[in-house]
């Protein structure tokens, strides 16, 4: 693990004293064999869970442990360069904690930090939880580049959610360089205007709302764990019937992604016919990928401000689409399900939705105009959908590598229907396959039935109805079961 020495700047008129070394890690998981600190236990063997506060940092790089002989302080050797300014920060506001370690032979490895009231101490003075939602998210974050963590120096998981300016405050100055570059200087400065009393106090509200929402997500590297293909095939097969040359492309993207450890360049654009599966196959690369997902219906936007936005000089001012599904899903790294993407022209006089697009689709970032700041979209995997590609501009089509997805076949259609769509809805309705049973041409003559349309939407229609049919006639006309021949058939799908 690498190493590199901190040098704290001194407090006028004291000598700053500096014991450790700052080490980076991209554990999630503290342990203490991968531990967030290491204190030095020469002198003393420390007790498994111990309690006490750190002292700040510019006077001396210690914790203090209340000991039952007195207070004993011991130096800090190494610490992982996430936490740095959060221990200054825990050190300037004297906050009890209580460590969770292990004696090793190079010191006491500690692998926890909770808040601890005792003797007094100062409590935390943003929501409850806050400390453990700061660790929570530091644990999550990647190291600051060594550089970084220097510079931090000199500068000041669960539920919870950050509202309050102190609860904002807090976690900006214990966060550090763990944020996004543009995105730390852009808090600093909608922090400065939402505690002005110089500007308006809707001006206020506006700053502390978007701090809020933006504090809340949390912003990840563009590192991408491998994914295991065998599960990806698996999850596909149990989505998608046949479409082997689909599957094949998709696991191809996956194998790209594991080789790169990054997200392709180029999003998925799924075009076919309607009722072909489309939405159900991004649905299915979200599952693979582990993220989560948000849809964007382009054939219901038609104002790009829906997209971006609206400025803060409004009243009624609030974040686009975009915007308000990273606040969603808590994270930046996402799936964008773009529905009907060849809808996207009809923009009415505002401009064109689509273009809009354009910067989400080239990771390049993402300006809202209600945060007035450019998100970064490197996580962002776009996939979208749609009907007839030759809607579709020359440069937004640029941006996806296509997968055409074939109609299903009448066989197919029969082994859809049987296999997948009747069962699925028997089951739902809580009748079992021999109280609903289709013959061999009451099959044929449903597939026939939908013969001049495409998909298997009107399918899974045709189960519904003769699912819903045959449990009326078992609950009223008290009969075991119900046989649907080709007659049956027609007569119950004309109608």
């Amino acid at each position: 693990m690498p190493v590199f020495d901190f040098k704290a700047a001194p407090a006028e008129g004291k000598e700053a004293e500096c014991t450790y070394t700052v080490f980076r890690s991209n554990e999630s998981v503290p342990t203490a064999e991968h531990p967030i600190m290491v204190l030095d236990n020469r002198a003393r063997k420390w007790k498994h869970h111990s309690t006490g506060v750190f002292t700040n940092p510019v006077k001396s790089t210690t914790f203090e442990f209340a000991e039952e002989d007195g207070t004993i302080s011991a130096n800090i050797l190494q610490l992982d360069a996430r936490f740095v300014a959060l221990l200054k920060w825990l050190g300037e506001n004297h906050i009890n904690v209580r460590l969770s370690g292990e004696n090793r032979e190079d010191g006491y490895a500690v692998y926890k930090l909770r808040e601890q009231a005792f003797g007094g101490g100062t409590k935390l003075s943003a929501e409850d939880g806050f400390l453990q939602f700061m660790i929570d998210r530091l644990l999550a974050s990647n190291a600051p580049e060594e550089e970084e963590a220097d510079e931090d120096m000199d500068e000041m998981g669960d539920s919870m959610k950050l509202t309050s300016i102190q609860s904002i405050t807090d976690f900006i100055t214990c966060a550090g360089r763990t944020l996004p570059d543009n995105i730390r200087l852009w808090a600093r400065r909608n922090l400065a205007v939402a505690r002005s009393h110089e500007v308006s106090p809707e001006e206020r509200r506006h700053a502390q709302r978007a701090l809020s929402i933006m504090m809340n997500i949390q912003w990840k590297s563009n590192y991408f764990e491998s994914i295991d293909p065998v599960e990806a095939r698996r999850i596909l097969d149990e989505e998608l019937y046949g479409m082997e040359k689909v599957k094949q492309r998709i696991i191809e993207t996956i194998i790209q992604i594991n080789r790169t450890h990054t997200l392709p360049a180029y999003g998925l654009l799924l075009c076919g016919p309607a009722g072909t599966g489309k939405s159900q196959i991004a649905y299915a690369v979200a599952r693979i990928l582990k993220l989560p997902w948000t849809t964007l219906d382009m054939s219901s936007i038609n104002d790009p401000e829906q997209l971006t936005g609206s400025s803060r000089v409004y009243a009624n001012a609030k974040p686009g689409i975009i915007m308000e599904a990273f606040s969603m899903s808590g994270e930046s790294n996402l799936v964008f399900i773009i529905n009907e993407l060849d809808k996207a022209n009809a923009g009415k006089g505002n401009g064109n939705p689509a273009d809009v697009l354009l910067t989400l689709l080239d990771n390049l970032g993402f300006t809202d105009n209600y945060m007035e700041c450019m998100v970064p979209t490197v996580g962002v995997y776009p996939i979208a959908t749609a009907n007839d590609k030759s809607q579709i501009s020359a440069p937004i089509l640029s941006r996806f590598a296509v997968i055409d997805i074939p109609d299903y076949t009448s066989e197919e259609k029969k082994v859809i229907f049987s296999k997948f769509a009747l069962p699925k809805i028997l089951k739902r309705m809580g009748l079992m396959e021999q109280e609903c049973i289709i013959t061999e041409d009451g099959l044929d003559e449903v597939i026939e039935c939908y013969s001049n349309t495409s998909g298997i939407r009107d399918l899974e229609q045709a189960a519904e109805h003769i699912a819903a049919n045959a449990l009326y006639r078992i609950e009223v006309e008290h009969v075991p079961s119900v046989s649907y021949d080709a007659q049956m058939v027609r007569e119950l799908l004309e109608n």
